[in-house]
């Protein structure tokens, strides 16, 4: 096991350890912007530098392994410092320049309180800044409906773009251009797929990304906490939960090692909107091409006419993404006391296909004798749960 000397006292430590990992046990705080424990390493926001004896220059903690020194000419174990006035300078320099470009939203930035730019601005920081050029801005991306974008605000740390290549499976975010000109931004323009994508907001380490249902609702000093357990759906994870009175206003993970680490589903994170906000509270009967308010009892008289109208052979069930699978499956019942046999859950929007559809590639039952009758529905046999 490597031996190294962290701010004059001798440690041990695993082979592969990087420096910032390793000054970390030894109690010695880093500050960071881009690195993540999760995540690849990128390197790129200098903000870890240390001082390795015998280097001339700080180096990027995160990106170099205790491997990577060399003992001292008499075999001396190799010495780290964090607290030097060279460390100092260096990360007051870095500090400047990320605040070159940075506007003052903190007023009106959601992630005022809770922003580690504010933090180690004040922390590792100084009181003046040398630029007075003017500053820079970026035009906002579209994210989709859940992730609301400043992206004049972002230093370019790439969180954001290695959690959804790594963990959310979507190579969808990335950088273009190059020094001044660099910008994170989805390459087709268009909304992230990622069901995990309102991770990204946690992990933003400024206010470029944050939570567009959650946008000017509350300050986190104003919450209470409630640790607790996901019920949205079957994993379980750890989450809390932030309500101000009797109101919740957002859902956050907690990390648990065995569960889900410290990542949760847009599902979980954003269905407190449904508490007040998007709830369907009442059912609704199209007359004459429009949408008319109703009662349950004629909402449910209206679809009982329909099935008693039609045969079970022309009537198919189809479920969506929002369907539970109590409901499913009750509605699965239903089809079979009613004798309708095309009933089919997609929860991806698969289109129907002309040969099976999803059942194509998730393997359900298909049955030759309904081919090129026009229903083309799969899994007939098999549970909408």
């Amino acid at each position: 096991m490597p031996k190294l000397k962290i701010d004059g006292v001798e440690h041990d430590f695993e082979n592969g350890t990087t420096l910032l990992q390793a000054c970390e046990v030894a109690g010695a705080e880093v500050p960071r912007f881009c690195y993540h424990e999760r995540l690849s390493i990128a390197g790129n926001c200098r903000m870890c530098l240390v001082e390795v004896k015998g280097t001339p220059k700080p180096q990027a903690s995160c990106a170099m392994s205790v491997n990577d020194l060399r003992p001292g000419p008499n075999g001396e174990p190799p010495e780290v410092f964090t607290n030097t006035k060279q460390v100092k300078k260096a990360r007051e320099g870095v500090m400047e320049f990320l605040l070159i470009n940075h506007p003052l939203d903190c007023p009106i930035c959601d992630q005022g309180g809770e922003c580690d730019l504010q933090d180690q601005a004040m922390a590792y920081g100084i009181s003046k800044n040398r630029y007075a050029e003017n500053k820079r801005a970026v035009e906002d991306k579209y994210l989709g409906p859940l992730v609301k974008t400043e992206m004049t605000r972002c230093i370019q740390c790439t969180r954001c773009v290695r959690f959804t290549a790594e963990v959310g499976g979507v190579e969808e975010l990335g950088a273009t251009g190059r020094g001044e000109d660099m910008e994170i931004t989805t390459y087709l323009d268009k909304a992230i797929s990622s069901e995990l994508q309102g991770n990204i907001i946690d992990l933003c380490p400024v206010g470029a990304l944050t939570s567009a249902p959650y946008e000017f609702k509350a300050r986190p000093w104003e919450l209470r906490k409630t640790e607790t357990i996901d019920a949205m759906d079957a994993v379980g994870s750890s989450i809390r939960v932030d309500a101000r009175g009797r109101e919740v206003m957002r859902i956050l993970p907690r990390t648990h090692e065995d569960v889900n680490e410290e990542w949760i589903s847009d599902k979980t994170r954003f269905v407190w909107d449904g508490l007040r906000a998007q709830r369907l509270d009442q059912p609704y009967i199209r007359e004459f091409g429009k949408l008319r308010a109703a009662s349950w009892k004629d909402a449910f008289a209206r679809i009982a006419q329909k099935l008693k109208a039609t045969k079970p052979e022309r009537t198919a069930i189809l479920l969506g993404d929002l369907v539970g699978a109590e409901e499913a499956f009750s509605l699965k019942q239903l089809a079979t006391a009613l004798g309708i046999e095309s009933i089919d859950c997609r929860q991806d929007g698969t289109p129907l296909g002309e040969h099976g559809g999803r059942a194509g590639y998730l393997f359900n039952l298909w049955h030759k004798r309904d081919r090129g009758r026009g229903r083309h529905f799969a899994g007939r046999r098999q549970s909408a749960a």
